[in-house]
């Protein structure tokens, strides 16, 4: 772990996820500092369009498509990267999906399956790919990154996000556990968790403020998850105030919360039961 400030500039760096919403912001935010970006995805055109604005920010950009989930489709991301790049300095783990309702009424075998596949399994087969080459590049300088872009959710389950909550809850121990492992080797984990965000894949949700599902404009919460990253933070919490007095709540009486969520589940399932972005 690096409890000291991380110089991102100039940094080989590959995205998953980087065709819309956090990844690419995130893909943005670090062209402003002249990174040397791969984006990946499964979708080209969009990725394509995430370069070209890395381009105008004044960062470089190579897209590759991949499926994240299929056997090899994170290692081979990161070895398209490290050829691409020559080396690799961060690695941002976001790809991720999402599919909301009651768990036996709503969810289908096939969307937990898939969630588990991009949410945690993706994220952990690309960082043990990459783990060599951030070695490398934490040893060479000390400001190597693996972030993980996991989710209030990890910190708080929610009602109808049981299968998501768990995947991103798995992400986030995974992060913390393998930052102990790679104390003193220059390679620094962080995990970043937004609350509910102004992205594309919230548009199929119909749940909002009332429900406790605000958001946040997808620029702002960038902004604070790489200046956390940049401060050396391990936890970075972009959530909305009202939620992280949930998670306080949550911490101090977890039954109390269950009281107070409990008038609202018809509403709230109704709500987020569309929910999908799989």
């Amino acid at each position: 772990m690096n409890t000291s400030p991380l110089d991102l500039s100039g940094r080989r760096v590959l995205v998953t996820g980087a065709g819309s919403g956090i990844g690419r912001a995130l893909a943005l935010e670090l062209a402003v500092r002249r990174c040397s970006l791969v984006l990946a995805g499964r979708r080209a055109a969009p990725l394509e369009e995430t370069a070209r604005l890395v381009t105008g920010r004044g960062g470089t950009a190579r897209a590759v498509t991949h499926d994240l989930t299929s056997e090899r489709g994170p290692e081979q991301a990161v070895e398209d990267a490290v050829r691409i790049l020559g080396g690799l300095d961060v690695l941002v783990n976001n790809a991720g999906n999402v599919r909301a309702g009651a768990l036996d009424e709503d969810i289908a075998a096939a969307d937990i399956h898939a969630m588990v596949g991009l949410n945690l399994l993706a994220p952990i087969l690309a960082t043990r790919a990459a783990l060599p080459h951030l070695r490398a590049a934490g040893a060479a300088h000390g400001h190597a990154v693996v972030l993980g872009i996991a989710s209030g959710a990890a910190l708080v389950g929610m009602p109808y996000y049981s299968v998501y909550a768990a995947t991103k809850a798995g992400l986030a121990r995974f992060d913390e556990a393998l930052r102990r492992e790679l104390w003193g080797s220059g390679v620094h984990v962080a995990t970043a968790y937004p609350g509910g965000t102004q992205t594309p894949m919230m548009e199929s949700s119909r749940a909002g403020a009332d429900l406790g599902y605000g958001r946040r404009p997808v620029e702002e919460v960038v902004r604070e998850i790489v200046a956390g990253v940049e401060a050396g933070e391990v936890d970075i919490n972009t959530q909305r105030p009202e939620r992280r007095e949930l998670q306080r709540l949550n911490t101090a009486d977890p039954l109390a919360v269950d009281a107070a969520l409990a008038p609202s589940l018809a509403a709230m399932r109704e709500a987020v039961r569309g929910h999908r972005s799989i």
